[in-house]
């Protein structure tokens, strides 16, 4: 297969970047290339036209570094939530993949980024949060917080009561009242005839002084009875 030279005017992934002189197969470059405006045939006044494209290259890289290196900063501080279906064990149907951290990435954040560039070191099969790299660039790497949850809640483990040590003790129950304190005598009754008084001296009102009774003598002396007569005889 023929085999000719070229000048590459953008970036082409596989095969290099703008500026760079290239073989490629010549009806790759007479189909593709040319026809695309991605390449140009490698002559004397296209010479001419390298270093206009090595300064074009430069501000691209030069851009493209600085603004991968803001997204790196940006990134790293984010925590991407990506939800699966579980069984009631909690395993995972499946893994997480770097597609999928790549759409949610776009879903949540409106972040385009190639999922070339999400490296897993291995296959996401359990929930939680996992720590995954990031290539943005030659010069430019960082790490992404991936929280991977459930869409089925997980059922909540049964507390068993634990057994207990011994007879517990039976609780004790409080007294609405208290019962009267019995005085020195039986049965309390000397207080119950004193509230009953009490009550009665309240209900009647308090009693005033007794009047004071004269000495015997002054009293009045009483009638005599009149004599029976006498029958006669």
């Amino acid at each position: 297969m023929a085999k000719t030279e070229v000048i590459l005017t953008h970036n082409i992934v596989g095969l290099g970047g703008e500026s760079d002189q290239v073989k490629v197969a010549a009806g790759y470059a007479r189909n593709f290339l040319f026809p695309q405006g991605l390449a140009i045939p490698l002559t004397g006044a296209n010479k001419r036209r390298l270093d206009v494209l090595k300064q074009r290259r430069a501000e691209r890289e030069a851009h493209e570094l600085n603004t991968m290196t803001e997204l790196a900063k940006g990134i790293s501080k984010l925590i991407c939530v990506v939800t699966v279906k579980t069984g009631e064990d909690g395993k995972m149907f499946g893994t997480v993949t770097s597609g999928m951290i790549a759409d949610q990435l776009k879903t949540q954040f409106e972040i385009s980024l190639d999922k070339k560039k999400i490296h897993l070191e291995h296959p996401i099969r359990a929930l939680g949060e996992h720590e995954i790299e990031l290539r943005l660039h030659p010069d430019v790497a960082t790490t992404l917080k991936v929280r991977v949850e459930s869409t089925t809640p997980l059922p909540t483990p049964a507390v068993e009561p634990a057994a207990p040590e011994g007879k517990p003790e039976e609780p004790k129950t409080e007294k609405r009242g208290r019962r009267p304190e019995r005085g020195p005598e039986k049965g309390g009754k000397p207080e119950k005839a004193e509230a009953a008084g009490k009550g009665h001296e309240h209900a009647r009102g308090p009693r005033g002084p007794r009047p004071e009774r004269g000495p015997r003598g002054d009293r009045a002396p009483r009638a005599e009875k009149p004599a029976k007569p006498q029958k006669a005889e």
